[in-house]
This record gives structure tokens, C-alpha cells and sequence, in this order.
């Protein structure tokens, strides 16, 4: 400082904070030598206090306002400095602003995932994140606990200590409620609430600081997770997967009668299909309990019944990138009969290394009709 400040220093004394960040919580005036003279103007702005520290003790606090520097209004301080009738021009003091208003927009979130034993899932990680506010309520626990002898102190600085507490109970109060992990979306609100109880519990009395506001934005789930639960609702709302595949193959015969230039077996499944999905019902009635209860033998001495016919292979067709079947080798030789399946269709059963042409296999070559005969040569 020059000649001249150190002058108009002793003449001019306006102790204020002009605060343009919204982001500092406590802020020292910076005085010369921190001397103060008497009857000097404090401004205290709306959103802020002023506290006094001499020599390291705590004095007189100011609410928002302009005042008069005076052993009137000076009572803590005047006792620490012993001023009996007054005091004389300069004193020494430092002056501390801290701000009250409340700092919106901080966020939350767990850095790992937290490890929880769900009912139904059985061990899960969960991630969880959110939004809250912070402010400053007691400044004599603020600048004893986390200010010091610090010329200023940001959010930036106390917001990683709230994480961390935040995250901390969020982690106790998860493991301890026992909700499943399907039930937590519908809980957000309530488990906000108790958490921002916790919170204040842990930061007001000893960091002077208050959460007007704590939101919990998300929970969720590892990726793998999510994808095993939305293929499991698919089960679910597909229920029957009988009638899932009867679906699937009757979109498939849509799909070949609406690509004509598509060729081979593309062309004409239609029919094959058909028999299929006309085989496949008749079976599962045939299946229902009580259509042939009167059949079964009832008296003593009647012949057993028959063995069971063998096993027929079934054969899957590959069509538009999609696979076709099962269908038994009477469906596929009338398929090809009727010109719907051609010989160079791929084919597959059980047993076969790879897909294969059907003109290639044993089983079906022979079902394929014989080649047509040359066109006839031209009269003479």
C-alpha cells in the first residue's frame, strides 16, 4: 500500500462485501494492518453477516444493515480489548462477511457403486445421484471448524465434505431399509427426506451449515442388470411362447408374400408354414386334457396299447435372415412339390455341423421333384 491509501486510510473507513460469485461462503475484509478506526461505517448486506475476531477469539456478530463502529455496538470487543471508556482510533480486528444465502444447483452422486444384498435379485450394485442446497447458519462453527485463517472459503471447498457425508448416509440408511430394488423408484421421495435428516444431523451443529433441499434425481441398476430385466419382461408380457412362435412364423409368411424378388425359399414358405402352424394347433389339442380320456384302456385283459411311433427329424428353413420351423419332412416334400420351396433352400436339423443346402441333404434330395425336360426342338 502507498503513501497516499495509508493516509486516506486513516480519514475514510467503509467496511463492506460486494460478493459477485454466489459461489463464496465466508470472505475477509482485507484491511491494512487490520486496523479499524473508531466510528467507521460497516454495510452489511441482505444475504450476509459480519463477525469480528480478535486475536483469534470470536466477537460481535452484525446483521445485515449499515452501522456505526462504536464501543456501543461493539460489546464482546470492547471486553477482549479492555476499553473501558472508549476507544481510540485505530484498532485492530479482523472482519469476516458470511454469506446465508442459500447456493443452489450442487449435485450428488456416488463415485462407486454400492454393493446391496436385494430379496429378490440377491447381490446387486446400485449408483444413485442427486441434487441440494447448501447454506451457512452459524457462523462461529463455520469459521472454527472449516475457515481457520483462511482469507476466503468457496463452496467448492465444503461441497466435497457434504458429498461425502451425503454419500455415506445414503449408503447406511439403503443397506438398512431392505427395499428391493424394483420398489426404490416409487420411494424417491421419502428417502430424500430421511436422508436430508441425516445429513443435517451430521453438518449443523458442527460445520454450522444447513440442506434447505435434498432430491434424489436417479437410481439405477449396472447395465447387464437392466438388460436381463427388460428381457425378462419381454418373457413376461409375451407369456405363451407357443403361440410367441405360431406369431412369428404367420409375420414371416406376411413378410416372404410381400418380397416376390426375393427367390428361393424366400418365395413361397407360405404353404409350408401353413401346414406348420396347422400341425402345431392340432397338437396342442390333441394335448388337452379330456378329448381321448375313453381311449385308454380301462379293463383287465385288454391288449396294451401300442408303442410309441419313432422320432421324425425336424427341419428348420433359413428364410430372410430368419429361421422358419420345425416342420416334418411330409410338410417340406409338399412344399416342394407345389413349387413354395426350392431344392437350393438351406436347411437344418438336429445333429447337422452347419446349414445346408436341401438338394445336399440325404433325406430331402429325394423329395425334390426331377428337373423339367428341355424345351422341344422347333418343327422343321
Amino acid at each position: 500500500m502507498g503513501l497516499f491509501d495509508k493516509i486516506r486510510a486513516e480519514f475514510v473507513d467503509i467496511i463492506e462485501w460486494l460478493d459477485d460469485t454466489r459461489h463464496t461462503l465466508v470472505w475477509r475484509f482485507p484491511r491494512y494492518q487490520n486496523e479499524i478506526k473508531n466510528g467507521a461505517k460497516l454495510i452489511v448486506r441482505p444475504g450476509q453477516l459480519a463477525i469480528f475476531v480478535s486475536e483469534g477469539q470470536l466477537a460481535d456478530i452484525f446483521q445485515p444493515g449499515t452501522h456505526d463502529l462504536t464501543t456501543a455496538n461493539l460489546p464482546i470487543l470492547s471486553t477482549l480489548k479492555g476499553w473501558k471508556y472508549g476507544f481510540n482510533s485505530p484498532f485492530k480486528a479482523e472482519v469476516y462477511f458470511v454469506s446465508t444465502r442459500p447456493v443452489t444447483d450442487l449435485k450428488w452422486g456416488t463415485p462407486n457403486p454400492i454393493m446391496l444384498r436385494d430379496p429378490e435379485f440377491g447381490p446387486i450394485r446400485i449408483r444413485a445421484f442427486g441434487t441440494y442446497v447448501l447454506k451457512a447458519t452459524d457462523p462461529n462453527a463455520l469459521l472454527k471448524e472449516i475457515v481457520g485463517t483462511n482469507a476466503s472459503v468457496s463452496t467448492d471447498e465444503v461441497t466435497e465434505l457434504v458429498r461425502s457425508i451425503i454419500v455415506e448416509a445414503f449408503t447406511d440408511m439403503l443397506g438398512s431399509s431392505q427395499i428391493a430394488a424394483l420398489d426404490l423408484a416409487s420411494k424417491y421421495r421419502s428417502l430424500a427426506g430421511e436422508l436430508q435428516k441425516v445429513v443435517i444431523e451430521r453438518i449443523d451443529d458442527e460445520y454450522g451449515l444447513d440442506i434447505p433441499q435434498l432430491l434424489i434425481v436417479n437410481i439405477s441398476l449396472p447395465e447387464e442388470v437392466e438388460k436381463a430385466l427388460d428381457t425378462r419382461t419381454k418373457m413376461s408380457v409375451l407369456g405363451d411362447l407357443d403361440r410367441y412362435q405360431q406369431y412369428q412364423m404367420g409375420s414371416a409368411v406376411t413378410m416372404a408374400a410381400s418380397n416376390p424378388a426375393s427367390g428361393g425359399a424366400a418365395d413361397g414358405l407360405g404353404l409350408g408354414l401353413g401346414l406348420a402352424m396347422a400341425n402345431r394347433m392340432g397338437g396342442a389339442l390333441g394335448g388337452m386334457p379330456g378329448m381321448m380320456p375313453n381311449m385308454m384302456p380301462s379293463a383287465v385283459g385288454m391288449a396294451p396299447p401300442p408303442p410309441p411311433a419313432p422320432l421324425v427329424p425336424s427341419w428348420y428353413v433359413a428364410a430372410n435372415g430368419q429361421t422358419l420351423g420345425p416342420f416334418s419332412q411330409e410338410q417340406i416334400a409338399t412344399a416342394l412339390g407345389s413349387g413354395q420351396l426350392q431344392p437350393t433352400a438351406l436347411v437344418w436339423s438336429a445333429g447337422m455341423a452347419q446349414w445346408t443346402s436341401l438338394a445336399q441333404v440325404p433325406q430331402l434330395a429325394s423329395l425334390a421333384p426331377p428337373p423339367p425336360p428341355p424345351p422341344a426342338p422347333p418343327t422343321v
